[in-house]
C-alpha cells in the first residue's frame, strides 16, 4: 500500500506519513494531534540494483525463460 507524506500547518510544519490506496491519494489527512490544515507532500523515490539499468534502450526485464511477476509484469525487476 502507499505512504503518502503529509505536512501539518497548524503544528508548525510538522510531516507525518499515512498510508492508504492509491484511490484515496487525494483525500485530506488529519495529523496525528487531529489538525485538519494539512498539505500532502511531493515525495521522491530512488530506484536501484536491476530494475535501473537499461540495455540498448529498454528497461532491462527478468533472465528469459524467467516467470513475469511484480507490478509492470516483471519489467522493472521488482
Amino acid at each position: 500500500m502507499p505512504r503518502y507524506e503529509f505536512r501539518c500547518r497548524a503544528c508548525g510544519d510538522n510531516t507525518f506519513e499515512v498510508n492508504r490506496p492509491m484511490d484515496q491519494a487525494d483525500a485530506p489527512a488529519l495529523c496525528p494531534q487531529g489538525h485538519a490544515d494539512t498539505v500532502k507532500l511531493l515525495s521522491t523515490v530512488a530506484l536501484t540494483g536491476r530494475g535501473a539499468a537499461t540495455t540498448a534502450g529498454r528497461a532491462a526485464g527478468p533472465p528469459a525463460g524467467a516467470p513475469a511477476g511484480g507490478c509492470c509484469g516483471g519489467g522493472c525487476g521488482c
